[in-house]
């Protein structure tokens, strides 16, 4: 059975890290960036500070609850409902985590605040961190991130290009990719070129596949997908369907119960995790599960996005 609480979530299935424990190191929606594709909504509060938003020793008595349940767990993931390195903690959680147990963990971050020499120092623990890097341009990645004033594109390529030489665990770079906006040869030649920089183990590809935070932003089809990826070279993937189903990590009655919510009455995303208890993320995943299958359809009405039988 999967332990839901306030702060971590999962085990869920992620399509690039098997079944991911995730663990949200600050409130819903802190972010530097404000994406238009970003599936959870608006940032509500657009910032860099970092500070300890969520307490240290919350998450690790959380975690510790959790792990005693012997669930299936290929990786320990910050992520969540905002932007992870934005908590002061991190560092300290990476080191303190790493002494109780094996299991690999991944930070996914989108890259905002690799121009501090602390914060790399702090992600060195990690086994992988995954940055994400959608835009060449300054105007692109004004138009794609919306990131915080403070945030410059040069200083956050910097940032990633010193990251790289100091890290010795793996980087996976994604790269969001938007019909229209970021997916010219231009805007690929220029990515392309910083990407071969940076040097990343893996680069991923990826495009919209959930419901976005502006109606505008539309994904790209396979074969364009399949371009790039060849542009790219031999250590570019686009991002896999998740395969590990006969293990599955997750109680199968929340699928049920979310089919017995919207069945009574359309559903936001908030709606359904504060509804069943569960994180946003996680409700997010057995959503598009369900959209997939056909069981549920997403509409939006007056800017909100919901879902329904």
């Amino acid at each position: 059975m999967s332990v839901n609480k306030s702060h971590i979530y999962g085990p869920v299935p992620s399509r690039r890290l098997g079944f991911s424990l995730g663990i949200d190191l600050v409130p819903y929606k802190t972010c530097s960036y404000d994406c238009i594709y970003c599936q959870l909504g608006k940032t509500t509060n657009k910032t860099i500070e970092r500070k300890e938003y969520i307490p240290k020793d919350t998450i690790l008595s959380e975690l510790d609850e959790i792990l005693k349940t012997n669930q299936v767990i290929d990786y320990i993931t910050f992520s969540g409902s905002g932007e992870p390195t934005l908590n002061s903690a991190l560092g300290e959680l990476l080191k303190e985590i790493k002494k109780i147990t094996k299991i690999k963990i991944a930070v996914l971050t989108n890259a905002s605040l690799l121009s501090d020499q602390e914060l790399r120092t702090e992600l060195l623990p990690a086994d992988l961190v995954v940055p994400s890097l959608d835009a060449a341009t300054s105007e692109t990645f004004s138009r794609i991130n919306r990131p915080h004033p403070a945030v410059e594109f040069d200083r956050m390529v910097t940032g990633l290009l010193k990251f790289r030489e100091e890290f010795k665990g793996d980087i996976w770079l994604e790269v969001m990719f938007i019909k229209e906006i970021n997916d010219n040869i231009k805007e690929i030649g220029l990515l392309n070129s910083i990407i071969s920089k940076i040097n990343p183990d893996r680069i991923q590809l990826n495009t919209v596949v959930r419901p976005p935070t502006e109606k505008y932003c539309h994904p790209i089809n396979e074969s364009e997908l399949q371009r790039i990826k060849i542009s790219f070279g031999k250590n570019c993937e686009i991002i896999p369907e998740f395969k590990a189903k006969a293990k599955r990590a997750c109680p199968e009655d929340v699928e049920e119960q979310i089919l017995k919510l919207v069945k009574r009455r359309p559903s936001t995303l908030l709606d359904i995790s504060a509804c069943l208890g569960i994180h946003p993320n996680e409700a997010l995943k057995r959503l598009s599960q369900l959209q997939k299958e056909n069981k549920v359809r997403y509409v939006e009405y007056r800017d909100k996005g919901y879902y329904q039988l």
